[in-house]
């Protein structure tokens, strides 16, 4: 018996020997080899899984305080996500800039694109909130003047609290993208970790335990961030020996840098924007469909957050990975490396589904309390997303990281831009709306338009301009 084992199981170091073959063929170039891979993936994979989980229990602290109260928040995010994602874009910039001065060798300018990174990320964020803050009422009543009153007033305190933590949450993020554009990933976790454990923890004190529902939330968030963005500056001119920032350099804004930063940052913002511009228009639609129909999508977009978590840090960690082969002029491991982590990522969205499934009623009702009414939507966009989400949102959303990363920034903004309009908003509106499928078509157009796309991006990565525009 022992020896017919033998025969029909290769040995240990045989099935050792096929694993590594397969990963140096698959994730191993003259950039990167697999070991450095994993080391800057699995602190990215923590980080994206503490801020998607952290979040989900944020959720659901506030859904104690009633529906109103979830609605509300859940309404103000995509106008707080439409805001953030603005300087988070200026941040990629810096991340790649960082990334490829890095993958060229030229050590000396590092420091200073980071430098100028961190400075112009956080006034801009800065003029940003002062703005929103200024006008904060003619935005809310523009956008979300059909809610109820009540949810309407719990949504201009979060609005304001919001906006006030944004120069916090600026300078952290420009932190972490430039440790990113480094490879230390184990850095920013930390950093993000420190901001994102803080927020969860205001939040059981006054949330749960003192009772202040939105305004505790805004308080949390406010506390949380700024403490993050002490914390970044005490780790750059304090402990940091690789990027060498100093107070002095962040005040000193170096132009040609910021030029640099901005040729990927703004595009990318300019995207941003128009796409989580096009989720604020989708929200509307949604806020017209009643605070049920609210409550819904937020539930569901913390189910689609957390089953993005292993390819929301793949993505992260593709910025750098091609960043750095592009820097080297490294053309071929950043077609295998991007090719490589398609595969992957599509593999982990089964995982996570398979994982999430049986789990689905257990969270829905224990968790965030959902009402009885809405099972049956939040069943149904689960699985249809779950399943979209396998084939299209690696190339929609992964694909286009990479060629940001080289450079190729304003392809990606324009077909981002015109997808979100043509597609999401009109075929949106059209199934959610004209053709009263409600919730479910707002989530059905979104998948089509990743498909859509997912399509070009892919014909984009096959072809050669994406990586012949030189940026260092």
């Amino acid at each position: 018996m022992a020896q017919t084992e033998t025969r029909t199981r290769p040995p240990f170091r045989q099935r050792v020997g096929r694993r590594q073959a397969f990963l140096n063929k698959h994730l191993t170039g003259e950039a990167f080899d697999y070991r450095q891979l994993t080391s800057l993936y699995i602190p990215l994979l923590i980080d994206q899984a503490f801020i998607i989980g952290l979040n989900l229990l944020n959720t659901a602290m506030i859904s104690s305080s009633g529906v109103e109260a979830i609605s509300a928040v859940n309404m103000v995010d995509s106008v707080n996500l439409f805001l953030i994602s603005i300087f988070v874009a200026l941040a990629t910039g810096g991340t790649v800039i960082v990334a490829q001065y890095k993958g060229s060798g030229n050590t000396a300018m590092v420091p200073k694109a980071a430098a100028s990174s961190i400075s112009s990320v956080s006034l801009f964020a800065l003029v940003i909130a002062i703005l929103m803050m200024a006008f904060h009422n003619p935005v809310m009543n523009l956008l979300f003047g059909s809610a109820d009153p009540e949810v309407m007033e719990l949504g201009r305190t979060y609005l304001l609290g919001s906006c006030a933590s944004f120069f916090g949450i600026a300078i952290v993020e420009a932190v972490c993208g430039a440790l990113r554009g480094i490879g230390k990933s184990k850095a920013s976790l930390t950093l993000s970790l420190i901001m994102n454990l803080a927020y969860v923890l205001l939040n059981l004190l006054f949330v749960q335990l003192l009772d202040m529902g939105v305004l505790g939330m805004t308080i949390s968030v406010n506390v949380a961030r700024y403490l993050g963005a002490v914390c970044a500056i005490v780790f750059l001119v304090r402990i940091d020996t690789e990027l060498r920032v100093r107070i002095k350099n962040i005040f000193l804004m170096k132009w040609g840098m910021v030029r640099r930063i901005m040729t990927i940052g703004i595009p990318f913002a300019a995207e941003q924007m128009f796409f989580n511009g096009g989720k604020i228009v989708t929200q509307t639609f949604i806020v017209g469909m009643g605070t049920y129909a609210i409550a819904t999508n937020a539930i569901s977009n913390s189910f689609a957050g957390a089953l993005q978590i292993p390819s929301s840090a793949l993505s992260l960690a593709l910025v750098t990975v091609v960043g750095q082969c592009i820097g080297g002029r490294n053309i071929q491991d950043a077609r295998k490396f991007t090719r490589s982590f398609l595969w992957i990522s599509a593999g982990f969205f089964v995982v996570t589904t398979a994982i999430v499934l049986p789990l689905f009623f257990p969270i829905v009702k224990g968790l965030f309390h959902a009402p009885d009414a809405i099972m049956d939507d939040l069943l149904t966009l689960f699985l249809i997303n779950a399943i979209a989400q396998i084939p299209l949102w690696s190339m929609s959303f992964m694909i286009p990281s990479a060629l940001r990363a080289a450079g190729d920034s304003k392809f990606t903004s324009i077909v981002s831009l015109l997808s979100m309009w043509l597609f999401r908003i009109v075929l949106g509106y059209i199934l959610g709306i004209r053709l009263d499928y409600g919730i479910i078509g707002i989530w059905l157009a979104m998948n089509i338009e990743w498909g859509v796309r997912g399509a070009i991006f892919f014909w984009r990565y096959r072809g050669t301009k994406w990586y012949k525009k030189r940026i260092i």
